[in-house]
C-alpha cells in the first residue's frame, strides 16, 4: 500500500530511467492544498536532461501517464500533480486497517534487536517532580514506537542511588529519624531529614564530616549503613511505582548508579590498558582533542570516580549484556556536552557500537516563564499535577456526560493522558510553558480532544450495532467525498508516520498526526450523515471503524489510554 512508490515507478517508466525510483520518491512532495492533488512531482531537476523548461516537461509528462491507480494528472507550472483514484485507494486502505486491527503499522525494521532506553532516573529519597516527566514519557513512547517496528526495547530506570548525599541522609536519620514516619510517608520524611541536615550543618559544620564518614562506611560495606541505604531505596521505589502505575509505565531494570560500583575499577584499568588514561593536574583524564572536546575526567585527584566513569562503565556493561542495536539516553539537553564526551571516549576505546549511543535530548517545562521544578522555591510534584489534571477532567466529563459510568476511571485516563499527550505533542527539544487549564480542554490540539474524537466515533458504531447495521464484512468501501478522503489519506500515512518518528526519535510526529486524524474525523462527523440509510452507509461506518483502530493505536504508542465512552 505504498502509493508513493507506485507513483515513482510509473514516473520512472515514463522517464525511461532518467531518474531512479528512489530518486523520484525523494523528489515527490505532499501538496499543501488538496486542490493540488495527493502527490506532486517537481520537474526542475529534469530541465538539464531534456533541455526544456520545467513547465513544458510537466505538461509533456502529464499527457503520457495513465494508470488505474491515478484518477488524473495535472500539470501546474513546473509541477506534475497526481490525483489518486479514491475508490481504489480508499477500499485498499480501509480493508488493510480492518484486516490488521491494532497490528496496522507494524513493520519488520528492527529484526528483534535490542534497544536500550535509559530514562526517568529519579533520585531516591527525593520526590518525583515535574522535572522527571519528560524523560519518563518520551522514553516510554520511544520504547512503544521501536517495539511497533520489531525492535526489542529494554527500559532502564537509572536511579540516582549513590553519592555523598546518602551519607548525609543516613547521618540525618540516625540523629532525628523516626522509623514509623519513614514507613508512613517515606519520600516526604526522608526529604525533610535531608533538608534538616543542611540547615543544621550551617550552624554545625562538623555535620558535613559526619555525613562523609557515613558515606565512607557505606562505600566500605558497613552493615548498618548498607541496611539503611537499602531500606531508603526500597521505600523510595514503592513511592515511585505509585506514580509509574498511574502513568502505566513499567521498567525492565531499576539498576541505578550503585549497580556499577564494583565494575568501574575494571573499566578504568581497561582505559589505562589502551593507553588512553593520562594524568592532568593530578587527575586521570582521556584527551578528546580529535573530537574538539575537552578532556573527559575519569578520576579526580583524590581517586574518586565521576559520572563519566560510571556512564562509560554502564554503556560497556549494557552492551555486553544486551548487544544492543542502539542505546538511547533520554536526558535533558543541558547534558549534551557530557554525552558527546561519553560517545567520544567509547570511540577512543575502539567500540564500533559507540555511534549508536545516542543522546535523546529534550527541552525544559516552565510555568509562567519560570522553570517548573523550582516554582516559588518549591518542587512541583508530578503526582500533585496528575491529581489536579484528573480533577479538571472530572469536572468537564460531569458537565458533558453526567450519567457516564465509571466517571472516576475515565477521568483518570483523560487527566493523566492529557499531561502525557501535552508533553509528547511538543517537539522534544523545544522548551514549553505548561498550562494545565489548556491541556485538559476537550478542544484544540490536546489529548482529551483526540480521546473524545475516538469516543464519539465509538458511540456512532454502538448506535449502528444497536440498529443491526452490518458494516464489518461488506468488502466494498467506495467512498470518494472530500471528508472521507481526508480520513483515508491520514489512515494511509500512519505506517510512514511511525517510521518517521523512529528515524527522528520524535514522538511528537505521532501525536500531531493523531490530532490531524481526529480533526479530519470531526469535519466528517459534522458534514456527513453517516447513520442515515444510504448506499454508502456500510462503507462510511467501516471507515469510522478503521479510524477508531488507528486513533487508539496512536494513543497507545504515546502511552495514553483510549476510553470508549467519555
Amino acid at each position: 500500500m505504498d502509493y508513493q512508490k507506485d507513483i515513482a515507478e510509473i514516473l520512472h517508466h515514463v522517464l525511461e530511467d532518467e531518474l531512479s525510483v528512489d530518486e523520484i520518491i525523494n523528489l515527490l512532495e505532499k501538496p499543501k492544498s488538496d486542490d493540488h492533488g495527493d502527490l506532486a512531482f517537481p520537474a526542475f531537476q529534469l530541465a538539464k536532461v531534456f533541455r526544456k523548461a520545467p513547465q513544458e516537461i510537466a505538461g509533456n509528462l502529464a499527457d503520457q501517464i495513465e494508470d488505474p491507480l491515478i484518477d488524473r494528472v495535472q500539470a501546474v507550472g513546473p509541477y506534475l500533480n497526481f490525483f489518486l483514484n479514491r475508490k481504489t485507494v480508499g477500499q485498499a486502505v480501509v480493508q488493510e486497517v480492518l484486516a490488521a486491527g491494532s497490528a496496522f503499522g507494524e513493520q519488520n525494521i528492527g529484526g528483534n534487536e535490542n534497544v536500550i532506553l535509559d530514562m526517568s532516573s529519579p533520585n531516591i529519597a527525593k520526590p518525583m517532580s515535574m522535572g522527571h516527566l519528560r524523560s519518563t514519557v518520551i522514553g516510554n513512547a520511544l520504547a512503544n514506537i521501536y517495539q511497533k517496528i520489531s525492535f526489542n526495547p529494554v527500559k532502564i530506570n537509572y536511579l540516582g542511588d549513590w553519592g555523598t548525599q546518602f551519607g548525609k541522609l543516613i547521618c540525618a536519620y540516625k540523629k532525628w529519624g523516626d522509623p514509623e514516619k519513614v514507613r508512613e510517608n517515606p519520600i516526604q520524611e526522608l526529604n525533610e531529614l535531608y533538608v534538616h541536615f543542611h540547615e543544621a550543618a550551617e550552624e554545625e559544620p562538623e555535620l558535613e564530616d559526619e555525613g562523609r564518614e557515613w558515606f565512607r562506611r557505606l562505600e566500605n560495606g558497613d552493615e548498618e549503613a548498607i541496611e539503611l541505604w537499602q531500606w531508603f531505596r526500597e521505600e523510595s521505589l514503592k513511592e515511585f511505582n505509585k506514580v509509574y502505575d498511574r502513568l502505566e509505565i513499567t521498567f525492565d531494570s531499576f539498576n541505578g548508579e550503585a549497580y556499577y560500583n564494583d565494575k568501574m575499577d575494571e573499566v578504568v584499568q581497561l582505559i589505562d590498558d589502551k593507553n588512553l588514561l593520562k594524568e592532568d593536574q593530578g587527575a586521570q583524564v582521556v584527551y578528546l582533542d580529535d573530537y574538539d572536546l575537552n578532556p573527559a575526567l575519569i578520576k579526580k585527584q583524590d581517586g574518586a570516580t565521576l559520572y563519566m566513569t560510571r556512564d562509560v562503565t554502564a554503556a560497556i556493561n549494557r552492551y555486553n549484556k544486551f548487544e544492543f542495536n542502539r542505546a538511547l539516553y533520554v536526558v535533558g539537553q543541558d547534558q549534551n556536552y557530557h554525552f558527546q564526551q561519553l560517545q567520544a571516549v567509547l570511540k577512543e576505546m575502539g567500540y564500533d557500537w559507540a555511534d549508536e549511543v545516542l543522546h535523546i535530548a529534550f527541552g525544559l517545562i516552565s510555568i509562567d516563564g519560570e522553570k517548573m521544578s523550582t516554582r516559588r522555591g518549591k518542587v512541583v510534584l508530578l503526582n500533585d499535577v496528575l491529581d489536579e489534571a484528573v480533577n479538571k477532567a472530572y469536572e468537564q466529563i460531569s458537565q458533558k456526560n453526567p450519567d457516564l459510568d465509571n466517571k472516576e476511571v475515565v477521568s483518570e485516563e483523560v487527566g493523566v493522558g492529557a499531561v502525557i499527550f501535552n508533553d509528547l505533542h511538543n517537539e522534544r527539544t523545544n522548551n514549553f510553558d505548561f498550562d494545565l487549564d489548556e491541556i485538559v480542554k476537550f478542544e484544540g490540539e490536546t489529548g482529551p480532544y483526540v480521546q473524545y474524537s475516538r469516543a464519539r466515533a465509538m458511540s456512532m458504531l454502538r448506535k449502528a450495532d444497536d440498529q443491526g447495521i452490518d458494516y464489518k464484512d461488506t468488502g466494498i468501501y467506495n467512498l470518494s467525498d472530500d471528508y472521507s478522503w481526508r480520513i483515508i489519506k491520514y489512515l494511509h500515512e500512519f505506517p510512514s508516520v511511525i517510521v518517521s518518528a523512529y528515524e527522528k526519535n520524535e514522538p511528537s510526529i505521532v501525536a500531531r498526526h493523531a490530532v490531524r486524524l481526529a480533526s479530519a474525523f470531526n469535519q466528517f462527523y459534522a458534514n456527513v450523515r453517516v447513520l442515515d440509510e444510504s448506499e454508502e452507509r456500510p462503507a462510511r461506518l467501516a471507515l469510522v471503524h478503521a479510524l477508531t483502530i488507528v486513533l487508539k493505536e496512536s494513543l497507545r504508542l504515546l502511552g495514553v489510554s483510549s476510553p470508549d465512552k467519555m
